[in-house]
């Protein structure tokens, strides 16, 4: 994880750890000695792909710099069910105020890791790219694109100031005002300031029409096999082509091998599960 992803957690772990009042265990403050101490094993209870232990390591650290957190893997490491990733040592108090928190990341961070990882695998032998959206958890885009990297796939837009993507409200609102598709693709560039310019287009004849206004980049928006190869061969040697909407591992193939450049796929961020993590504390 590199240092502005490093600066980036600091405070989202603070809320987190705030969040479940980490430094007033009352359990552990009503059982545990105040010098007692442990090691915790962080175990992997599923295969896929592991990601989020530098959230972890900087979770103990908030909560206790007295704890020694170290990973025994890296992120992006594929992992399997019996596999230690990570190990915490230090006064037990603090490690079981901070364990919840240290699972939550790694747990979620790895679930999207390793639903990525299989769509990139399902489109493996293809030219064409899996990417993420802006369909993030408010507040967790960050990481969660980062965990998107760690399975293999490639970002998309990080925000709104990244790119320009016409869709299909920004078109039904220019054509009420009289714009042509033309007149809003030729704008999109003349204004795009050396941004990539996509342009979102859901028929065939749309995808010509933008094509013939100069569109360097189409979103094939929820159409079927057929027209999508359509639109491929249209656009070759002219723009990109990125299929999107309904995206599910069992359909990804067969889209990428109609020959889009990118597929987006939405799931990998909200709707990825938890991977089965736990943390295996021994007292001593």
């Amino acid at each position: 994880m590199c240092a502005n992803h490093l600066r980036a957690i600091a405070p989202l772990v603070r809320r987190a750890l705030a969040e479940d009042a980490a430094h007033k265990d009352a359990t552990s403050r009503a059982l545990i000695p105040l010098a007692a101490r442990a090691t915790g094993d962080f175990l992997i209870k599923q295969d896929g792909v592991i990601a989020g232990l530098p959230v972890a390591q900087e979770v103990f650290r908030q909560v206790d710099p007295k704890v020694r957190f170290t990973a025994l893997v890296a992120d992006g490491a594929p992992v399997e069910k019996g596999d230690v990733v990570a190990r915490v040592e230090g006064p037990l108090r603090s490690i079981l105020a901070g364990e919840r928190v240290a699972l939550n990341f790694i747990q979620r961070l790895s679930g999207t890791a390793s639903l990525t990882a299989q769509f990139v695998r399902e489109v493996q032998g293809t030219k064409t790219k899996i990417l993420d959206t802006r369909k993030t958890t408010p507040g967790l885009r960050h990481l969660e694109k980062y965990a998107v990297r760690m399975g293999g796939g490639t970002n998309h837009r990080m925000d709104l100031s990244d790119g320009i993507l016409v869709k299909d409200n920004h078109i039904a609102a220019l054509r009420g005002e009289g714009w042509s598709l033309r007149r809003i693709v030729e704008e999109a560039h003349r204004n795009a300031n050396g941004l990539p310019v996509v342009i979102e287009v859901t028929s065939v004849a749309m995808a010509r029409e933008a094509l013939d206004a100069g569109a360097k980049r189409l979103l094939l928006d929820n159409m079927s096999l057929a027209d999508m190869r359509r639109c491929v061969t249209l656009a070759k040697g002219k723009a990109e082509t990125e299929a999107s909407g309904g995206m599910t591992i069992t359909r990804v193939r067969s889209v990428a091998q109609t020959g889009v450049d990118y597929i987006s796929v939405g799931a990998l961020t909200h709707s990825a599960g938890a991977m089965d993590i736990s943390l295996e504390v021994k007292a001593g």
